[in-house]
């Protein structure tokens, strides 16, 4: 039963999502600052790899927060960055919204913070009021414990860089 409704509402969010994120698949044409005219959410929902956050900013009511003016950082995590968590995680925090929700906001920086600003970073303060780390290893850019796999999104609001691990904080 329980994941009957998960399917459920996973399935309204992919539509949401979908309606919101529009070409992380077409990450080439977003490389100019602000060139995309989709907001964060429509294009993360379209490119399909973002069903579990696009669910989690469903539940929590921040997909309008995410759609309004911004300019945000998001450090999205895809569907396999959310599977390494352990099982049952997700429908926990699916039931417990408010920590649900700081989570979501952990993985938000406010203003437009590209890769070549990142990378200067040590650390950003996140919406959710703490700090992430940031640092270079192996030639790769680290959120705390996650890779960021893809950079550079550019949204009407902000920009995304994609990452495989979700951000828990402390």
């Amino acid at each position: 039963m329980l994941h009957k409704i998960i399917s459920q509402k996973l399935t309204i969010s992919v539509i949401i999502f979908s309606l919101i994120i529009t070409s992380f698949t077409l990450a080439g044409d977003h490389n100019k600052k602000n060139s995309s005219k989709q907001d964060i959410v429509t294009i993360a929902v379209d490119a399909g790899k973002f069903t579990t956050l696009a669910t989690a900013l469903t539940e929590t009511g921040l997909v309008e927060a995410l759609q309004g003016d911004g300019p945000f950082t998001v450090f999205a995590p895809t569907d396999d960055a959310f599977a390494k968590l352990p099982e049952g995680t997700v429908e926990a925090l699916l039931n417990d919204k408010e920590t649900l929700k700081n989570i979501l906001l952990y993985h938000v920086v406010a203003g437009e913070v590209t890769s070549k600003e990142v990378v200067n970073l040590t650390k950003a303060e996140t919406l959710a009021g703490k700090n992430i780390n940031i640092n270079v290893k192996d030639g790769s850019v680290m959120i705390n414990d996650s890779k960021v796999t893809g950079a550079d999104i550019m949204a009407s609001n902000g920009v995304i860089h994609i990452i495989d691990t979700v951000l828990i904080p402390e």
